[in-house]
């Protein structure tokens, strides 16, 4: 009896640990990783811009490339994306570009001050690791070198042409010209077209390392793509960039011509004065008095500059003094402290509200005079940055141009401003407005509607596609197919260091879950790393209680909500920045998956009601032999008979 009860117990513990087995290793699905999310935003060229966490946000706050027709009633088409990103987190705007047949996708920086456009090579063994796989030009149909000719340089067989570009900040590209078909997205009423761009052979210093794959040029030159497109006549000859704001991120980049809104101010852009893209800055008011300085102060050199690849914004030393001196004299209620980073010289104030509207009650507002006496008003968000350390502090974003004579004006300068570089009337427009929402603007200004495109396809890593034809209104955020979610993963940028965040870790995934909605066992930290001075948390999102799934709706609000920042988190915890988001199906379980803890409590109470029935059936058996064995003592006994020996 015994043996048969161990018999029972190895079979029912050997089959629960089958299920359990089964139960940690289901049938493997591929997941649906997507890039991070879209407004809804109407059609024409425009690129979105997706956010990249560096190493320190003050990394590109040197970084400049500078390297040596448009109307409103144009019938010609535009192209238009979105732009996500955040300027003084992620260091630089990216974009997508696919290049190739069939299209190859990259991640492209957007960069006023290039004149080429680059991503690396497949024969390149000295780019760095970048997000995209390198192109690779066997594997496009439709590829051509630029062959050896008098009005390029060439390669030392002098059989195709070549590039070569060096930048300020001691980083430099180099490689081969090719010739493919480039596709601007899938809300692009632009049709893919053909470009010459560059291969890269080498890259060295922030090109080596940074997580973009590539540039963008938007500069003046016969290689830049606003150019070759002008040249071809498909666009107008303008362009137009849109950068969010402190706490929103985001905006948009439009190539081609757009409607200008009637109050915007304009300033004349001479491209014979520099080879960048220039405006004639005459002066500066600071609370509406004038800083005492000669308005040449701002014409030498290269003269005042917009470049999109600077951070920040640097003025000569003289003009930056008496910036500094005003602006101090302007804020006797505020404490002024050290900045987030010992290594810098930062001027910061502490003392202020963290809400970013009411910043304009604290500190001066700005204005940059023209030539034409047109002012633009530089909100503090517009000469400012959040202090990543100190609840309620702000550092001046505006710096001084060391020796270089050249005020530079860097992405800072036009948060929540539309400029628009109009190359063929030689001016550049700046129109405050709130760059999340610019799409709905344009509509009210007539932009026009998306039209299908002739480009279509879709890469190994994400659902996103090269130009396809897209409803007009439909969700960004869609996720294909009505698929049943089992876990969405969220990669997330902080602007504050690791060593802080670390120890408040628990407590941000509680801010979150609440912001969400879900509860805080539905929030499960994957990943925390540091990025520099800033830190990289991934997250995943998983069904609440008995649920096997989570629904489309409940998954397209939560990623709407973060990617929107309509998740507020308190001042501690710094910006965020949805990097990047994937969801996974659900696994389907089998009969067992669904019904184990039935079958597993079945098998508990049969072994249970199997060892009692043993117990008492055992307990029974002795009882009658013990009875058996006891004789009274003077009972009778039978007699034995006896046996005869035998001899």
């Amino acid at each position: 009896m015994a043996r048969a009860l161990v018999y029972i117990t190895v079979a029912s513990v050997t089959f629960f640990l089958l299920f359990l087995l089964s139960r940690s290793n289901p049938s493997t699905s591929t997941p649906l990783l997507l890039p991070p999310p879209h407004h809804g935003a109407p059609p024409a060229m425009i690129l979105p811009l997706f956010p990249f966490p560096k190493n320190s946000s003050r990394t590109f706050s040197h970084s400049r490339r500078h390297l040596l027709r448009s109307d409103s009633h144009s019938s010609h088409p535009n192209a238009r994306m979105r732009l996500y990103d955040d300027l003084l987190l992620n260091g630089y705007y990216t974009t997508r570009l696919w290049i190739g047949t069939p299209p190859q996708r990259f991640a492209l920086i957007v960069d006023t001050g290039s004149t080429v456009t680059y991503v690396p090579c497949a024969t390149c063994e000295q780019c760095g690791r970048h997000q995209d796989p390198k192109f690779q030009p066997d594997l496009s149909s439709t590829y051509q070198p630029v062959k050896c000719n008098l009005d390029c340089s060439c390669d030392t067989d002098r059989v195709q042409c070549t590039y070569e570009r060096q930048y300020a900040e001691m980083s430099s590209s180099s490689g081969v010209l090719g010739e493919d078909i480039i596709s601007f997205g899938n809300q692009s009423e632009l049709v893919p077209q053909r470009a010459v761009f560059g291969c890269e052979n080498e890259e060295t210093g922030d090109l080596y390392s940074q997580h973009a794959d590539g540039i963008m040029g938007l500069g003046r030159g016969d290689l830049s793509v606003v150019d070759q497109l002008v040249e071809k006549g498909v666009i107008s000859d303008s362009f137009s960039l849109c950068y969010g704001g402190m706490d929103i991120g985001g905006g948009a980049m439009v190539l081609g011509g757009i409607s200008s809104p009637p109050d915007m101010v304009f300033s004349y852009s001479d491209p014979e004065r520099s080879p960048y893209y220039n405006i004639d800055l005459k002066a500066i008011h600071v609370a509406g008095k004038q800083l005492p300085l000669n308005p040449n102060v701002f014409d030498v050199k290269y003269g005042t500059v917009l470049d999109s690849g600077t951070t920040y914004a640097y003025l000569p030393e003289a003009a930056f003094v008496a910036f500094k001196n005003a602006i101090i004299k302007e804020l006797t209620s505020l404490k002024q402290i050290r900045g987030p980073d010992p290594n810098y010289n930062d001027i910061c104030f502490s003392g202020a509200s963290s809400d970013v509207s009411e910043l304009s009650k604290i500190f001066p507002t700005v204005e940059m005079v023209f030539d034409n006496q047109q002012k633009l008003l530089l909100a503090p968000e517009n000469y400012l940055f959040r202090h990543s350390k100190v609840r309620g502090g702000y550092c001046l974003g505006i710096f001084p141009n060391e020796k270089d004579p050249t005020t530079l004006l860097g992405g800072i300068i036009v948060r929540n401003t539309l400029v628009t570089y109009d190359r063929e009337h030689l001016k550049i427009g700046f129109w405050k407005t709130n760059c999340s929402e610019l799409w709905e603007r344009l509509r009210i200004n007539g932009a026009p509607s998306p039209s299908p495109s002739s480009s279509s396809g879709k890469d190994n890593s994400t659902v996103e596609s090269p130009p396809t034809s897209a409803p007009d209104g439909s969700s960004h955020y869609a996720i294909p197919g009505e698929i049943q979610i089992g876990e969405i993963t969220l990669d997330m940028s902080l602007s504050i260091d690791y060593s802080y965040l670390k120890p408040h870790i628990n407590e941000l995934a509680e801010f979150i879950a609440k912001e969400l909605d879900v509860n805080a066992s539905q929030v499960h930290l994957l990943d925390f790393t540091s990025e520099g001075n800033s830190s990289l948390v991934t997250w995943a999102i998983v069904p609440s209680g008995s649920a096997t799934y989570i629904s489309n709706v409940a998954a397209i609000s939560i990623i709407s909500q973060l990617a929107e920042h309509r998740v507020r988190l308190p001042d501690t915890f710094g910006n965020y920045q949805l990097v990047q988001w994937k969801v996974e199906p659900s696994v389907q379980q089998t009969w067992w998956q669904q019904h184990y803890l039935v079958v597993l409590l079945a098998i508990i109470i049969t072994i249970i009601v199997g060892l009692s029935a043993s117990g008492v059936w055992i307990i029974w058996r002795r009882r009658q032999q013990a009875l058996k064995l006891y004789k009274p003592v003077d009972g009778a006994v039978p007699e034995q008979e006896l046996q005869p020996l035998e001899s």
